[in-house]
This record gives structure tokens, C-alpha cells and sequence, in this order.
């Protein structure tokens, strides 16, 4: 008999559902929220109001192109945490809802285990161990991955992460939010140019605030000398930080590749969706002989897809979750 897991992702400012049938995505909705472009970041209250608007049309679109009826679902799997509070309140409460009228069993996923097991929400899986660098705008985590169920953070940062660091950035120059994406097309179009300094950790942790601050003051003075530097210069600015945080990254996991003996390696979150970093990982694999995995960009982003992947293996293991499960802004990994 066939295991359907509804899957309810509400962990930022993207509302989405999903379906999976026996560890295979049948839908996968996001609904993408643009009303904090104004502001330069997410609105904590006005992202959870948008999901509250969103999450019920995203869920019926969810079933229907998965072809089912609510009568289908073995059970529900929703982002428990880390996250904004009231955006996944709207996400659990819904959960916990729905699952309580159908009568079936709750799943609660951890969103940064679900961005390491996104890769298995498509082939080819990498094989077990492997190390998993995850990298979005709220974490940067290098995670040795055991099974689907057992994972044991390597490193991460001490301050910043990757993502924040683009977004920073990209609000120094001028772009629109998110600037990640933005950052990535300029970059194409410019040089590496200008140095910016890479943190030197001894251990495999990571740091971007320094990063962060040399920007900063790198703009006040070529800006002193000539207030059109950004808009003269913003396609080699953009290739020449987003190589130092590219650069950052593949540092570490290269030394984490090397402490492990592990040569099969991942990439995933947000920041996964970068070219620069797939291209580089591309060309690291190939000088390393790494078995290399880069998601589809449509779980690279948060999306409920690699939460139901995540809720089918516990599931398949038994571990459900009781009626009064809360949200949990800061979940520990």
C-alpha cells in the first residue's frame, strides 16, 4: 500500500505544499512572497500575515496536481523550525488542524535536516556518507550526513552566513532584495578584481562579518574619491565578493573532505542556486575526484518538496510527533 505525506513548508517568507507518494515528489507549490522587496528583508509579521493568506489555496494546489483527495494522506509532515516564529506557527497550526480532521499521524521536520535530504527528493541520491555543505541566508553549515536520519554538523558559522552576506552586500550596492540572485547575473558580466579578505579559522567554522565590514568601508573610500564608483564598477565589485565567498566555502569543505576522507559531497540551501559555487563545485569535484550532487533549483529554495522527503524517512521509522508540538524559532539541529 502506497504512503502519501502531505508537507506544509512555512519557515520564512515562502508558503508552500507538497505531496509525496512512496519518497517520490508528486507537487511541490511555493508561493513566493514579494511584499518585503520594499524593505530590503523579510517583515517578520507581515510574512506570517501572507502566509495565512496563502497556505490554504497553496495546499489545495498541492493536492490537485498530485491528483489526490485528503482521504489519500497517511499523514502530515510540516517545518517545525528554525525559523520566524509566526510564520511557522501559521505552518504548524494548519498541520496539526488538518491532521487532527483526518485523523492521521503528524511529522516533525527539522528545515535544515530537509535541505540535506532535498537531495533525495530527485535522482540520482548521493551515496551514504557524504558531506553536505548548506549554505542559505541563515545558515552555513558543513554536515556530515550518516544516514537519513543521522547527521553531525562539521562546521559552521560563527557569525554571519553566506547568504546574509550576499544580501548585505547587495544592499551596499544598491540592489533590489534578495540580492543574492542579482549579485550572481553581475557577476558574469565583471572580474575578480578587488581583494577582499578570507576569514582564517583553524577548524572547519565559518565566518562573514569581516567580510561584511571590509565591503563596507572598501565603498566609503573608493566613494570618497568618485561618487559614481558602484555604478562604474558594480559588475567587477559583485564577481570580485561573490569569488572571496565562493572561495570561503569551498575552502572549508575541501578541508573537510580531507579530515573525513570522505570524497562524496553535497551542496544545498538557498545560496546552492548560485552558479558561481556549482561551477566551482563542478571544477573541485573534477580535481578531487568527488562524487559530486547539486540539487535542481527547485529544491534548492525553501520548499515543502524536501520537507515530505524528509517527514517519508521518519515515517518509515516511526517517528511522529503528539497534538501539542510548537514552533520552535532557534530548533537545535
Amino acid at each position: 500500500m502506497s504512503i502519501y505525506i502531505l508537507a506544509i513548508e512555512s519557515s520564512c517568507d515562502d508558503t508552500s505544499a507538497a505531496v509525496i507518494k512512496d519518497g517520490e515528489v508528486l507537487s511541490n507549490i511555493v508561493s513566493v512572497q514579494t511584499a518585503h522587496a520594499e524593505f530590503g528583508g523579510v517583515v517578520p509579521e507581515l510574512a506570517s500575515r501572507e502566509h495565512q493568506i496563502h497556505i490554504i489555496p497553496v495546499v489545495d494546489a498541492a493536492l490537485k496536481k498530485a491528483g489526490i483527495t485528503p482521504d489519500f494522506l497517511n499523514a502530515i509532515a510540516f517545518t517545525k523550525g528554525p525559523g520566524l516564529l509566526g510564520s511557522l506557527i501559521v505552518g504548524v497550526t494548519f498541520a496539526k488542524s488538518m491532521a487532527l480532521s483526518l485523523n492521521i499521524p503528524l511529522i516533525d521536520v527539522h528545515h535544515m535536516h530537509a535541505h540535506v535530504l532535498a537531495h533525495f527528493s530527485e535522482n540520482p541520491h548521493p551515496r551514504m556518507p557524504f558531506l553536505c555543505l548548506t549554505v542559505s541566508g541563515g545558515h552555513t553549515q558543513i554536515i556530515k550526513v550518516t544516514n537519513h536520519l543521522e547527521m553531525e554538523i562539521l562546521g559552521q558559522t560563527l557569525d554571519d552566513a553566506a547568504g546574509e552576506a550576499f544580501d548585505k552586500t547587495g544592499k551596499m550596492l544598491g540592489l533590489p532584495y534578495p540580492a543574492g540572485p542579482n549579485i550572481d547575473k553581475l557577476a558574469k558580466l565583471g572580474e575578480p578584481i578587488y581583494e577582499f579578505p578570507i576569514s582564517d579559522i583553524k577548524n572547519l567554522d565559518f565566518s562573514f562579518s569581516g567580510l561584511k565590514t571590509a565591503i563596507m568601508y572598501f565603498l566609503r573610500d573608493h566613494v570618497k574619491s568618485d561618487e559614481n564608483f558602484i555604478s562604474k564598477e558594480i559588475n567587477n565589485i559583485c564577481a570580485s565578493v561573490q569569488h572571496t565567498i565562493i572561495e570561503t566555502l569551498i575552502q572549508k569543505l575541501k578541508k573537510a573532505s580531507q579530515v573525513t576522507g570522505i570524497n562524496v559531497v553535497a551542496i544545498a540551501g538557498g545560496v546552492s542556486a548560485n552558479s558561481g559555487l556549482r561551477e566551482r563545485l563542478i571544477a573541485e569535484a573534477e580535481l578531487h575526484n568527488w562524487e559530486y550532487h547539486i540539487p535542481s533549483f527547485e529544491f534548492c529554495r525553501d520548499n515543502a518538496g524536501m520537507i515530505g522527503t524528509a517527514g517519508y524517512y521518519k515515517y518509515l521509522n516511526n517517528e511522529f510527533c503528539k497534538q501539542d508540538v510548537a514552533a520552535e524559532a532557534r530548533l537545535p539541529f
